[in-house]
């Protein structure tokens, strides 16, 4: 299955150290890669159809100083549309003068929900047709940006409707939250002080965060297989939707 990356932060946090990480599990999920991240209310999107381990988008990535306080990346196995730029994750459109993100991890079947003109999937896959019509749901549950509660409870209603259709793990964020949903499988920890030394389940790397951090700082990072050894993971419940603000889970949306 594809995997999946999630990072939410309270401060501009840097990547790198799990983006490597995540990377060494492109061995067996070849068909593409992608990274999003945000810096204020700009996004940058960087994806390719060669596998992260022999991408040079992918090295550019790892020595690129990214800072962010939401970041979605995504190693691709394909199941629907073939492997080409088009149909690589994260996927984004605008929606309320907001840029939004969104990768998937699963196969839908006997999908085709009705698409108005301002969302159309470029590509070929059941995530990006996925994408655009909770784009346009949302487009027309709420006239004007809602609150990350509001936002939350309307992805409540919508999301059960996709899943019903077969595996849907995903991550969307919109720059100020990510919401993370799990059919199948997903993991999130939360690093906040006192931070300690970690080490990567994939390679032979580890890093002190207490020497990179403040004793404010917070980070909620989400995945499908944990990245760490040596950290406690928390696993989603099936059929759980949760959204991350501030570095850390929103407590009742």
């Amino acid at each position: 299955m594809c995997q999946l990356l999630g990072m939410n932060a309270n401060t501009p946090t840097d990547i790198v150290f799990s983006f490597t990480g995540f990377c060494t599990r492109a061995e067996e999920h070849k068909d593409g890669f992608g990274i999003a991240f945000f810096e204020g209310s700009g996004v940058r999107v960087f994806v390719d159809a060669q596998s992260a381990r022999c991408s040079p988008v992918a090295d550019m990535v790892r020595s690129y100083p990214i800072r962010s306080d939401n970041i979605i990346a995504h190693i691709r196995k394909a199941t629907q549309g073939r492997v080409a730029l088009e149909n690589t994750h994260p996927f984004q459109r605008e929606l309320w003068g907001r840029y939004w993100v969104f990768a998937h991890n699963g196969d839908l079947k006997r999908f085709s929900p009705r698409l108005h003109a301002s969302f159309r999937p470029v590509g070929a896959t059941d995530s990006e047709l996925a994408f655009c019509w909770l784009m346009q749901e949302l487009a027309k549950a709420h006239a004007s940006v809602p609150s990350i509660p509001e936002l939350t409870a309307t992805l409540r209603e919508l999301v059960p409707r996709i899943a019903s259709h077969g595996t849907f793990n995903f991550m969307l964020s919109n720059g100020e939250a990510l919401w993370a949903h799990c059919s199948t499988q997903l993991f999130y920890l939360v690093r906040q002080h006192p931070f300690r030394q970690a080490r990567l389940q994939d390679d032979d790397i580890s890093v002190n965060f207490a020497e990179l951090t403040t004793p404010s700082d917070r980070v909620a990072v989400v995945v499908t297989e944990p990245l760490t050894r040596d950290e406690e993971w928390t696993r989603f419940a099936p059929g759980e939707l949760k959204v991350f603000a501030g570095g850390a889970p929103v407590a009742g949306a």
